[in-house]
């Protein structure tokens, strides 16, 4: 799907999401106090290959670049997409994510505090990696500060060189690579009451990821490998049909029983994501002695009928499916398939208002 929505202007920008099964741009403006939204497209790695546009290698999904560079460009053709400034999402699984408290100290004395405590959590030779980190608990000051909680991100060199030669390939003008994670965020917690204890639980096609928001701040994020593709793969096996029926029967059934009661398929693997939910849950509440209020579920399974329901009963808690476009100015004619298109689109958007907000 490509749409050219609004005349150009000198500020928009991209948000390019490279996902396993498909690649998705939102490209964004501001004017005033509006965001708009000028332009969007996907496309889908079994429209152009007979392959993932990740693939696993050295334990973890490496990005298949001339074909990625390939998609990237047909989309921006489509959709006669001009803009060349870009920022990239990367995918929670490439990122190494972890939290960890130091004593108080000066300012000056933070940075190097926390390459030394690096070292501790991280598995690889810092010299392989980029990190970035932010406070999420206590204050600096120029003097003596309170205690820090720190929320330590490392991503793996080789990947930064690979999204540096994919948009060098693609003509964009890499502003800024971010884990998907921010985007979602971005995107979705808008209000001071999302931004309280909320999790956004992200299902996309190969992987999952559970994260934890308060006000505003990212306090915990946890991928896994059951997602999507293992619900699709358990019902084409049941049911003896090829992949493209049974992502098909996934989408249109879900958990609901009727004509094709498809729930006892694909319960096991739901249980799995539900339980590594809760076990965050329980962990954020035991260190941080506070409750999750809600959650957002985004990614590709969101809409699969029946999800939000089965999550909201099983963890007691208010489940609200995303709608990343609620506060974006588009043409009413594109209400219905943005709400539709809308939670697989939550990163690719979020990444893209990071140049506008």
């Amino acid at each position: 799907m490509f749409w050219n929505l609004f005349k150009k202007t000198s500020k928009t920008f991209l948000g390019v999401d490279i996902g396993t099964s498909s690649i998705k741009i939102v490209e964004m403006a501001r004017f005033g106090r509006r965001k708009k939204l000028e332009n969007y497209g996907e496309m889908q790695a079994e429209a152009l290959y007979d392959k993932p546009f990740r693939t696993f290698e050295k334990s973890t999904l490496t990005v298949s670049g001339q074909d990625v560079v390939r998609a990237i460009l047909a989309i921006l053709a489509e959709a006669n997409i001009k803009t060349k400034k870009a920022y990239f999402s990367i995918p929670d699984f490439s990122s190494f994510f972890t939290t960890f408290t130091l004593p108080p100290m000066t300012e000056e004395e933070l940075p190097q505090a926390i390459n030394y405590e690096a070292r501790q959590h991280i598995p690889i030779p810092l010299s392989e990696v980029t990190l970035d980190w932010q406070i999420i608990e206590g204050k600096k000051t120029p003097q003596k500060s309170t205690p820090f909680k720190i929320l330590l991100v490392a991503v793996p060199n080789e990947v930064i060189r690979q999204y540096q030669d994919i948009a060098r390939a693609c003509h964009l003008e890499l502003l800024a690579l971010e884990a998907e994670v921010f985007g979602l965020t971005r995107a979705l917690v808008k209000t001071e009451d999302e931004a309280s204890n909320v999790s956004l639980v992200e299902i996309g096609a190969r992987s999952a990821t559970i994260s934890i928001i308060e006000n505003n701040i990212l306090k915990t994020s946890h991928s896994f490998d059951t997602a999507g593709s293992d619900l699709t793969d358990a019902i084409a096996k049941g049911f003896s049909v090829d992949y493209k029926e049974a992502e098909e029967m996934k989408m249109k059934y879900g958990l609901l029983s009727g004509e094709k009661d498809i729930k006892e398929a694909i319960l096991p693997l739901i249980d799995l994501i539900l339980n590594e939910i809760q076990k965050i849950f329980q962990s954020f509440s035991r260190s941080d002695d506070k409750e999750i209020k809600k959650v957002i579920l985004a990614g590709g399974m969101a809409l699969m009928p029946g999800l939000a329901d089965y999550f909201s009963k099983n963890l007691g808690k208010p489940v609200l499916i995303a709608e990343p476009f609620a506060d974006i100015y588009y043409p009413p004619i594109l209400e219905k398939t943005l709400k539709e298109i809308g939670p697989s689109y939550a990163i690719a958007l979020g990444t893209a208002l990071r140049g506008i907000e």
